[in-house]
């Protein structure tokens, strides 16, 4: 049996011209307690320029967050996520970067859009905030819904399984139907399978396997695998995990392929080395199938 194909987002449906390759999601997370860069850009100055800087690696989008979404993460007042994501929105859409924002809250994804952004990544779905389905629909612009199950703080207790793939495809395809059925235009939404959040390495490396059958939902699909734990189990060998910083190098190869797999967008730390990885994934699929790509 044929594998269904990864659909690949028409153009501007992530706020920029499909290029005919994987997108590449710069993180920027302006956070004092993020897995591996917590602290790094928490001051406005320092993120902007980060954010300069991951566009001229080559990045498509820069993804700003305000919110640790790691592990046993607390929540963040409304009032401090606007105050660490808006002003660095605003400054990066003024610069003519393509920015999505990493909230759950719909008071965040307004005030975020308002100044600029053009996408909203949406960890939880919808389901952490009633309101932002609606708030999205009304905006009618590109929304990425990730599997999720838990908020951060009690996530590793609900990373039980019985069959990872069918039940995230089944969790996801109830998303699916309830943001469309919302109001949210199906061709805005991207899918998330949320790698690391309420799943374990086992859970994580099955997805990354199945990209095919998660595909069937008929929605592109964003990969979020850099510099996640699971990385660091398998990397561990006989010593101990890799911090990780020490991880991007994996995520560059788990980036070429998800690619390869056909994986619409994926959202890492390290940028120009997955850049490179998209663009061989790029050139391999098209080797596979005999056509001619252009500039990736």
């Amino acid at each position: 049996m044929t594998a269904a194909p990864v659909p690949a987002p028409p153009a501007e449906v992530l706020g920029v011209p499909w290029p005919g390759r994987c997108l590449v999601m710069g993180i920027l997370n302006v956070t004092p307690d993020s897995f591996s860069d917590g602290g790094d850009h928490l001051a406005p100055e320092s993120a902007i320029a980060r954010g300069l800087e991951l566009m001229r690696d080559g990045a498509d989008l820069v993804d700003v967050g305000g919110e640790s979404t790691r592990p046993g993460a607390a929540p963040v007042p409304v009032d401090v996520e606007l105050a660490r994501v808006v002003p660095v929105v605003r400054a990066l859409a003024e610069h003519g970067v393509p920015v999505s924002v990493d909230t759950t809250k719909a008071a965040v994804a307004a005030e975020a859009v308002a100044a600029g952004a053009r996408v909203v990544n949406d960890v939880s779905g919808g389901l952490a905030d009633e309101t932002m389905v609606e708030l999205v629909a009304a905006l009618a612009v590109p929304y990425v819904v990730m599997h999720w199950r838990a908020p951060s703080a009690e996530m590793r207790r609900h990373a039980r399984y019985g069959d990872v793939v069918a039940e995230v495809r089944e969790e996801l395809g109830r998303r699916l139907d309830a943001v469309t059925a919302a109001g949210v235009d199906p061709e805005l939404i991207v899918l998330d399978p949320g790698l690391g959040f309420a799943k374990r390495p086992a859970h994580d490396w099955r997805l990354l396997a199945c990209l095919d059958e998660l595909a069937t939902l008929g929605r592109p699909l964003l990969v979020g695998a850099s510099r996640k734990s699971f990385l660091g189990a398998a990397l561990a060998c006989d010593g101990p995990a890799p911090p990780p910083r020490d991880r991007d190098a994996a995520g560059a190869a788990v980036a070429a392929m998800a690619a390869a797999a056909g994986a619409a967008v994926v959202r890492v730390h390290d940028v120009a080395a997955t850049r490179q990885a998209v663009r061989v994934a790029a050139r391999l699929s098209e080797a596979r199938t005999g056509r001619t790509g252009g500039p990736t």
